[in-house]
C-alpha cells in the first residue's frame, strides 16, 4: 500500500526505487495472496461462531472449529478473526495468590475426580428488579458444573437438597469447600456434611481467591450469560441458565483442560463433526439482507 501511494503521489518513481526507499523487499510487494477453496466457508464459521458464543476468543473458537472437523490452526484463525474485526473479551482481573511468601499453601489442591466439591452464591434480577439467587456447584478437578440451583431464595435446606440429588448420582466427595456465608455454616449443614463422610473446607473470611475455581465459573458465568440477558421470569432464568451450563460442561473449550469441555457428551472422530451437537455453525450463519 505504502509503494503504491509513493508511486501515485510521485509519478516518476519507479517500483524498484519506491522499495528501496521504503526498506520494503520487491517480492513482498509482488506477492499475491493465494485464497484457499474453504475460505469463505471458515470465515462463515467463525462469524457464526462468533456471533453464538459472543465472549470467546479466537482461540477457544479454534478449538470449537477443530470439533466440528476443521484442520485449521490459531494463526489462521486469528488473521480471519482480525480481518473481520472481531474483538477478544478482556481478560478478568488476575486474583490474589493462592501461597504464603514462605512457600506454603493455604488450600487444599483437588487431585481427582469427586475430590473436592465448591459452592458459592451468585445473585441477578428479573427484568422487574426481583431478586434471583443461584446456588453453584462445580467439581474443581474436572471444572464441571455439577448444579446451578436458581430461585429467589436459597436457604440452607435448599443446599441440602441440591448436594443431597448431587451425591445420590455421583457419590459423596471427600472435601467440599465453600465462604463463611450462613447457609454454608449453619449447624444443619455442617452436621449433616460430616454424617455422610465429607469433610468441609471454609476459606478465610475476605479471601475469595481460596475459592479461586468457583469464584471464576462465577465470573465466566456472570460475563457469557447473566450480563447479557435480561429475565423475565425465574422460569426463564431457570431454562437458559440451565441451558449454559450443559454448553459450558459438553460444548465450551476450557483453557486449563487443553482447550476440551470438561464433560463432552460424546466423543469426536478426528475429521468428523459431532453427531450430537445441537450447534451447527453453517445453520447459525446470518443473514444478510
Amino acid at each position: 500500500m505504502c509503494v503504491e501511494r509513493v508511486q501515485r503521489v510521485h509519478p516518476g518513481i519507479s517500483e524498484r526505487r519506491a522499495c528501496h526507499a521504503l526498506s520494503q523487499p520487491r517480492s513482498t510487494q509482488r506477492h499475491h495472496p493465494r485464497i484457499r477453496d474453504d475460505e469463505e466457508a471458515l470465515r462463515a464459521d467463525i462469524t457464526a461462531l462468533a456471533i453464538r458464543f459472543g465472549r470467546y476468543g479466537y482461540r477457544r473458537i479454534t478449538a470449537l472449529l477443530r470439533e466440528l472437523g476443521w484442520q485449521v490452526n490459531h494463526k489462521r484463525v486469528e488473521r480471519i478473526w482480525r480481518r473481520e474485526g472481531l474483538k477478544v473479551p478482556m481478560k478478568q482481573p488476575k486474583r490474589g495468590r493462592l501461597w504464603l511468601n514462605d512457600g506454603s499453601y493455604i488450600r487444599l489442591r483437588p487431585e481427582h475426580v469427586d475430590h473436592v466439591w465448591a459452592y458459592d452464591f451468585v445473585a441477578c434480577r428479573t427484568h422487574l428488579g426481583k431478586p434471583i439467587r443461584l446456588l453453584t456447584v462445580i467439581d474443581e478437578w474436572s471444572r464441571e458444573c455439577l448444579a446451578i440451583k436458581v430461585a429467589s431464595r436459597l436457604r440452607s435446606d435448599d443446599v441440602l437438597a441440591t448436594l443431597t440429588e448431587l451425591m445420590v448420582r455421583r457419590g459423596v466427595p471427600e472435601y467440599i469447600r465453600s465462604d463463611n456465608g450462613p447457609e454454608f455454616t449453619a449447624k444443619r449443614v455442617r452436621e449433616w456434611i460430616e454424617k455422610i463422610g465429607a469433610k468441609t473446607l471454609f476459606i478465610e473470611p475476605g479471601s475469595p481467591w481460596e475459592n479461586g475455581y468457583n469464584e471464576s465459573f462465577n465470573g465466566k458465568l456472570r460475563d457469557e450469560l447473566l450480563n447479557g440477558e435480561i429475565f423475565y421470569t425465574l422460569k426463564e432464568a431457570e431454562v437458559l441458565i440451565e441451558d449454559w451450563r450443559r454448553t459450558y460442561n459438553q460444548i465450551r473449550p476450557h483453557s486449563s483442560l487443553g482447550y476440551r469441555p470438561p464433560a463432552p457428551e460424546a466423543t469426536t472422530l478426528p475429521g468428523k463433526r459431532h453427531p450430537d451437537a445441537w450447534f451447527r455453525p453453517r445453520d447459525l450463519r446470518p443473514v444478510l439482507t
